[in-house]
């Protein structure tokens, strides 16, 4: 169980730019942010507005260009590459559009990846029971191919939960689902957010997924031009 209420990340005139040759390309601008430990917030805004960069920014896969990145009391800039790399792999869960699970593995065992990264060795049951409880249980030993697309996205969201993490990040997670899929999946995630207090923070382009979060990010051009908390109400609606 996640400590819900306390400061989680804090972000002080955050700016990320890129080169391009000489030319220097800004993705973010004196960005300020604050989430609490256990909030359930969307990222929207149209494309190029920087919201895959906020993404990565806030899973420590990148860095500041300026600025200051708090990760639970401490700026990841100090953070040494190995520190960098333990924080992602036991402290934050990725799930992404693609899926990206490895087409050669079961099930099962792309949910244990991330536990050999982190452990050097697999655990079969912690797998298994977190496949069990986004409904595949008995889909354990299929493949990717083998499966749907909504099953698949499941089992990254497994995979996303084997170490345990304090925050999720869903880059587009419904993007490539049919709205069945997409709505069991975000009811799966809200889940997690309202049962173990797991801070869920997702970049969607649907307003219907958007909708249902408590906290709503608007970027353009880089910029945070709207962040606003939002009724439960439809959310809890639609989860009767």
């Amino acid at each position: 169980m996640n400590e819900v209420g306390t400061t989680l990340v804090e972000m002080q005139d955050v700016c990320k730019e890129y080169r391009m040759g000489r030319v220097r390309v800004p993705a973010l601008q004196e960005l300020n942010l604050c989430i609490e430990q256990g909030e359930y917030l969307a990222i929207v805004g149209p494309s190029g507005s920087g919201k895959s960069t906020l993404l990565n920014l806030l899973g420590c896969l990148d860095l500041p260009t300026e600025g200051t990145y708090r990760l639970r009391g401490k700026d990841v800039r100090t953070l040494t590459d190995t520190q960098l790399s333990r924080l992602r792999g036991m402290g934050i869960g990725f799930v992404f559009q693609d899926y990206s699970l490895l087409k050669r593995f079961s099930a099962l065992r792309n949910v244990e990846l991330p536990h050999y990264y982190a452990a050097g060795k697999g655990n079969h049951k912690r797998a298994a029971n977190l496949l069990q409880s986004v409904g595949l249980g008995g889909r354990v030993a299929h493949r990717p191919t083998e499966l749907s697309g909504g099953e698949q996205q499941r089992v990254a969201v497994a995979r996303a939960l084997m170490n345990d993490p304090f925050m999720l990040l869903a880059d587009e997670p419904t993007g490539n689902l049919d709205t069945k899929s997409g709505q069991e999946l975000i009811t799966i995630l809200e889940g997690l957010n309202a049962e173990q207090g797991l801070t869920l923070i997702i970049v969607t382009h649907d307003p219907t997924i958007s909708a249902r979060a408590r906290r709503l990010i608007r970027l353009r051009d880089g910029m945070i031009v709207g962040d606003e908390r939002q009724s439960t109400t439809a959310h809890q609606e639609d989860a009767n």
